[in-house]
């Protein structure tokens, strides 16, 4: 978010990507809370839709050139919504898993698992079209793969391990590590692409350069040829000569009357 704000550009980053993970809060925050994971487990899907739906609102009015007020009233409406939806999901799944039937509860774990996931592959597709890692940073990626890391150790820590919770966090670290690769291994050899592109460039332009001046300040072989023929044909056309002759005459004339 703050190198939008500081690039006001998105450009290299998916608004999917951002709309979708803005989505995958509501059903991994209605199941930790039905689950009483712990405390930063619950906490973490509610900022984590904060951000990404500020995000979203950052492709919309950089990319899509929509009006402040616009995202700002989309974003309070949005996360106003977010919130009713979760809690009342979360009071429905929790009355009817304190029923015996836990499928409602292990449904939602997984269905934000697969949102996670699917997710990111509309930024895939937008690292292979431009065969670099562009408007994401990487100090978000390396962040966000830390705390799936840290989500799994916590998890380790509960007297019950909860694998469908496991599932979405070490999905985050695998899908977040194939960012973070091609980023190490992409973004320098883009660089080195932009790099000798320039040197070309610089090249052709030097050589323009240097055949304006060539042009501008050199006689042409051409033009002096075609001179010297004209000149020889004039030289040796009879009327010509006279003319040559006469005019001549007259110079040396003047010549002898002012000495």
């Amino acid at each position: 978010m703050e190198v939008m704000a500081r690039e006001k550009s998105t450009e290299g980053l998916s608004a999917w990507l951002m709309f979708i993970w803005a989505i995958s809060g509501i059903p991994l925050g209605v199941y930790v809370i039905v689950q009483n994971i712990n405390v930063p487990l619950i906490l973490q899907p509610q900022l984590f839709t904060a951000l990404s739906t500020l995000s979203w609102m950052q492709c919309l009015y950089y990319g899509q050139k929509r009006s402040v007020l616009f995202c700002v009233l989309l974003y309070v409406a949005y996360i106003a919504a977010f919130a009713g939806t979760e809690v009342g999901l979360a009071i429905v799944v929790k009355t009817i898993a304190d029923n015996g039937n836990g499928r409602p509860l292990e449904f939602f774990g997984i269905f934000s698992a697969v949102l996670i996931s699917i997710a990111l592959f509309p930024q895939y597709v937008e690292i292979w079209r431009r065969k670099e890692v562009v408007g994401l940073s990487k100090l978000f990626m390396a962040i966000d793969f830390a705390g799936a890391v840290f989500c799994l150790l916590s998890l380790a820590f509960k007297p019950r391990f909860d694998f469908v919770a496991a599932v979405t966090y070490i999905m985050v670290l695998v899908l977040d590590g194939i960012i973070i690769l091609a980023a190490i291994i992409l973004n320098p050899l883009a660089r080195r692409r932009r790099r000798q592109a320039e040197e070309v460039e610089n090249l052709d332009k030097e050589k323009g350069c240097r055949n304006t001046v060539d042009s501008e300040g050199l006689p042409s072989p051409i033009s002096d040829a075609s001179t010297a023929v004209e000149d020889a044909g004039m030289a040796t056309d009879p009327r010509n000569r006279k003319e040559i002759e006469m005019n001549s005459g007259e110079g040396q004339d003047k010549g002898a009357t002012q000495s």
